[in-house]
């Protein structure tokens, strides 16, 4: 009978391979890791398909239905929105944004279109631009940036706010904004900027001035505190109002009972005086065959 020679049990021929043990003591972590990259890709995937509905689908369309039920999907997993953050409100108000935004805590994260929430949101009056950002797993962010009330533009009895721009930002809570420049005129608020600048460089002046009033929607007259309408010649603004300043210095023009100084000509001064002065001697004669339009009448800013 042959003889049969066993190795010991402790033979090197039954170690296992170095790569085998570096295997097996990785196995408990290498699982984890393989679940985190599946959820990953999933989570990718949804995303890629999300925007891609958003990009190309409208209101109602099958794409939009998909990145719904996408968000389903992804809000029984846990991806649902937990917090939102608005950066950069000031004057917005704040019931009118959030039903812009349309998303409250606990919706799906993915479950919406990041681009028409921007869009509803720039339709708000305040806004310029807004951007909306979301950061996994539960994050929006809402970033405005805010027209800046320029002027209060009285038109037609009504008091709103413009900005730099002449848009109208609001038509509310103006009183809020009484120590802005008031602007009167069809038109006022497109040519406003570069008169309400000129004004602005001369404080001495600035602080005398009452509205500006945009006539024929072609030049401007200044409406003094006094009550003194300063017509001002189309397209030379500034120079009329540096020979305003010059008047003022030489003659006090601007301290007398003065209707209207009309400044539209270059060689020469109109000076109309008011029907109920008791001193008229003072006022410069108006020179014959001039016509130096009566000033508007107008309403008190609001307070």
């Amino acid at each position: 009978m042959p003889r049969v020679t066993r190795s010991p049990r402790n033979s090197v021929k039954d170690r296992p391979s170095g790569w085998l043990l570096l295997l097996r003591r990785q196995r408990r972590l290498l699982r984890p890791a393989g679940w985190i990259a599946c959820a990953s890709g999933v989570v990718l995937l949804v995303m890629i398909v999300v925007h891609a509905a958003g990009s190309h689908g409208g209101p109602g369309g099958s794409l939009t239905t998909m990145r719904e039920r996408l968000g389903a999907i992804a809000a029984a997993s846990g991806l649902r929105v937990t917090d939102i953050v608005i950066e950069g409100r000031a004057n917005t108000p704040e019931p009118i944004l959030r039903a812009a935004i349309g998303v409250s805590k606990g919706d799906p994260i993915l479950g919406f279109s990041l681009e028409d929430t921007r869009a509803h949101i720039e339709m708000i009056p305040w806004v310029e631009h807004a951007t909306v950002e979301r950061r996994l797993p539960g994050t929006l962010v809402v970033n405005l940036q805010e027209r800046r009330p320029f002027a209060i533009w009285q038109n037609q009895g009504k008091f709103v706010l413009v900005d730099r721009a002449g848009q109208v930002v609001a038509n509310q809570d103006v009183a809020q904004f009484r120590h802005l420049p008031l602007i009167v005129g069809l038109g006022a608020p497109a040519a406003a900027a570069a008169l309400l600048d000129a004004l602005q460089d001369r404080p001495a002046l600035e602080e005398k001035v009452s509205a500006s009033v945009r006539v024929g929607e072609r030049r401007w007259n200044l409406r003094m505190r006094n009550g003194t309408d300063v017509l001002l010649p189309e397209g030379h603004e500034v120079v009329a109002l540096d020979r305003l300043i010059q008047l003022q210095q030489d003659h006090a023009v601007l301290d007398r009972p003065l209707a209207a100084i009309d400044l539209r000509l270059p060689d020469r001064l109109v000076f109309r005086p008011k029907t109920d002065a008791k001193d008229s001697a003072v006022v410069p004669p108006v020179p014959p065959g001039s016509n130096a339009p009566g000033a508007p009448v107008l309403a008190k800013k609001p307070t």
